[in-house]
């Protein structure tokens, strides 16, 4: 027996077309759709952080989603909604350990365990904001591979999906990931040691 197909007006893609078509109606019907997913998303990215994070997973979630219904955007399809969600997540992650720093007036750094991100650091714990850095840098320097890393780490996304979102084979993005990794891994290693001295 196969799956029945949902109708188009009811997919996460469906929505976000006739949201953008102006139906204000689709907004609430989207929510509960990809409410879950958004969940699942931020409870990884919360998991390994330090204990007594003020900042929880749900907190995250419905920061991440006031910000995704507020960009003036054309929604392209799924993918590209949770690409951004990740880039949201990222950003409220940064801004909160800018204002846990800013309000300890240059105590310590707020180091955080992204958990995949671990492999990129060597399995020690990573401050957020040096991360934050290196990934600017890099895409100084490689705009793709900043995505890339950014969509698997951020974005907890698959390299199918990374490929549908960025126009590149599975194989590219396999290959752009280990780049990117090493070349983050460097640079977290030079920001750590530049702060140690």
């Amino acid at each position: 027996m196969t799956a029945r197909k949902q109708p188009q007006s009811e997919t996460v893609t469906g929505l976000l077309v006739e949201w953008r078509s102006g139906n204000p109606e689709a907004l609430n019907k989207l929510l509960p759709l990809v409410y879950g997913e958004l969940h699942k998303l931020a409870r990884r990215k919360m998991q390994n952080e330090r204990e007594g994070h003020t900042l929880q997973h749900t907190a995250l979630v419905h920061e991440a989603y006031l910000k995704l219904v507020q960009m003036d955007i054309s929604w392209n399809d799924r993918a590209h909604f949770f690409a951004m969600a990740a880039r949201a997540m990222r950003h409220i992650l940064v801004d909160h350990a800018r204002t846990k720093n800013r309000d300890k007036r240059g105590g310590e750094f707020e180091k955080v365990s992204l958990g995949e991100a671990e492999a990129v650091s060597g399995g020690y714990p990573i401050d957020i904001l040096d991360l934050d850095r290196a990934l600017r840098r890099l895409a100084e320097l490689d705009s793709r591979q900043s995505e890339i890393i950014e969509l698997h780490y951020f974005g907890g996304m698959t390299h199918e999906e990374i490929a549908a979102v960025t126009g590149v084979s599975a194989t590219t993005v396999d290959r752009e990931l280990r780049l990117a990794k090493a070349w983050i891994k460097h640079e977290l290693r030079g920001l750590s040691d530049k702060r140690d001295r």
